[in-house]
């Protein structure tokens, strides 16, 4: 491949960027799946498609929304980011204990700071060394997770009221605040995707890395944005939930990583890289949060939960084995 070949293989938009361009069985039958459980939890419990229940799935759809944003954007260079549920727990450590020393606003950007260094390290490591992505991100997930037992071993709680009456607690009109900066970035991902340079280079990396290099991209340059983006989109997660929650501790986010991940496959992702979209992975967190809801509401243990989402991820990556650009 020459390189004037390269430059045209980036020049138009990548085919799963599209949207609903390309609907696949498997895409149809997730569908088909996701639509059974709706209606079977509607018919069977008076709680589901109250405004209550309903309110409390969106919000609890924010943080693997935004982990699964970040995790997009890794998975379709070829990688992975195990060290996602780590950052959750260390940021929503920092957004809350540093307010003991500093205003809550300064506060969340510390925390939204070390996600992003978190994400560069990673993608440095990964594009300097040449390590495999899983090895890189599984040492961060446990280095990251003992930093934050160091820092407090105790539950950390929001000193300023605010920190919670703006954020995890906030409504504008009938629609949670959180719920609003999450639908506020996801065009901003898509965006990005679609319509940048880098987003197209982003797609390309994962299908092939030497055509990337042969149009003169820098591919260690968007290997690292890649995963500095997955980084801070995490932190942004990890502030979220324990503004909802009220409380943080450094054992939170523990299981998170499947959770993105499993959304992303969901919603089309290859995890060998190159495919992906944003409208996929929204619908992969909602129907995540969906199953999780019902789950719920019928008292299933949390170990359960657990095991049907893996039982997911491999039914979805078996669905689409093969499948690429």
């Amino acid at each position: 491949m020459t390189r004037t070949d390269a430059k045209e293989a980036l020049s138009g938009l990548p085919p799963r960027a599209r949207g609903w361009n390309r609907i696949d069985i498997a895409d149809l039958g997730f569908a088909l799946a996701l639509l059974v459980v709706v209606v079977f939890a509607s018919v069977a419990s008076d709680v589901f498609l109250t405004e209550r229940n309903i309110v409390n799935l969106f919000r609890q759809m924010v943080t693997n929304g935004f982990l699964s944003l970040g995790q997009l954007l890794v998975i379709l260079t070829g990688g992975i980011d195990l060290s996602v549920g780590s950052i959750v727990a260390v940021a929503g450590l920092l957004s809350t204990g540093l307010q003991a020393k500093m205003p809550f606003p300064a506060a969340i950007a510390c925390a939204l700071l070390m996600g992003l260094v978190v994400g560069v390290v990673n993608g440095a490591i990964i594009a300097k060394s040449k390590l495999q992505p899983f090895i890189v991100t599984l040492a961060m997930m446990g280095s990251l997770r003992g930093l934050g037992y160091i820092y407090s071993q105790t539950p950390q709680y929001p000193r300023d009221p605010a920190f919670r009456d703006l954020l995890g607690g906030g409504f504008i009109g009938p629609a949670p605040v959180s719920v609003i900066i999450f639908l506020l970035c996801a065009p901003v991902v898509w965006f990005y995707l679609n319509y940048t340079t880098s987003g197209r280079a982003v797609f390309a990396m994962g299908v092939n890395q030497e055509a990337v290099r042969l149009a003169g991209i820098s591919v260690n340059k968007h290997l690292i944005a890649a995963y500095a983006a997955c980084g801070f989109l995490s932190a942004i997660g990890g502030v979220l939930l324990v503004s909802r929650l009220g409380i943080a501790q450094p054992s939170v986010g523990i299981g998170y990583e499947l959770d993105s991940i499993a959304a992303v496959v969901i919603g089309g992702g290859v995890l060998n890289g190159g495919g992906g979209t944003v409208i996929g992975v929204l619908m992969g967190v909602f129907a995540l949060a969906t199953i999780d809801d019902v789950l719920n509401l019928f008292n299933v243990e949390s170990f359960y939960q657990q095991f049907v989402k893996g039982i997911i991820i491999l039914a979805a990556v078996l669905a689409r084995q093969g499948r690429r650009l």
